[in-house]
């Protein structure tokens, strides 16, 4: 009995390499069949202008989409394009304390983009994405501000490649 399962097992085993390509991808991402990405500069239009910003989430998207994809970065005639404003960047209190003051504030960046599939032009979108870091009001907030910015814009780049790329 054992060596009539041999041969199925065998098989079983061997039949995805015969099938095509396959392809792991931890990200999720599915690019394929693009090849080509235009990332546009994302012009600051926030009421408060951080002057870093626009040229840290421009970069930012490109690093991620550089670190998580097979694309190529091109300047024009992309199969696939981002481009968009940032439309928020401000602070406010969060928590208060029993003395009145506020305990935490927080540091709200919102980035509207659009995104432009040529490939599939049914996985195009325009959408706006927030995100938030809060810290103590104790703490001046120019002291923060960076580390701040650099979490926010970590998980608005993912958001942003997510929404793009992943098929889940």
């Amino acid at each position: 009995m054992k060596t009539k399962s041999l041969p199925v097992f065998l098989a079983a085993l061997l039949l995805p390499f015969s099938c095509g390509k396959i392809v792991f991808n931890m990200s999720g991402a599915s690019v394929a069949p693009a090849k080509t990405c235009q990332v546009n500069y994302i012009e600051n239009r926030a009421e408060i202008v951080n002057p870093r910003l626009s040229y840290l989430v421009t970069e930012g998207l490109k690093d991620k989409i550089q670190a998580n994809s097979s694309l190529k970065l091109v300047n024009n005639n992309a199969d696939v394009m981002f481009e968009g404003e940032i439309t928020g960047y401000n602070v406010q209190p969060q928590a208060v304390a029993a003395t009145g003051v506020a305990a935490k504030d927080r540091l709200t960046v919102t980035v509207k983009i659009k995104f432009s599939n040529e490939v599939k032009p049914e996985n195009s979108y325009e959408k706006s994405f927030s995100r938030f870091a809060e810290y103590s009001s104790g703490t001046a907030f120019t002291t923060v501000e960076g580390q701040l910015v650099d979490e926010i814009l970590e998980q608005l780049m993912d958001d942003i490649f997510n929404e793009a790329f992943s098929t889940w």
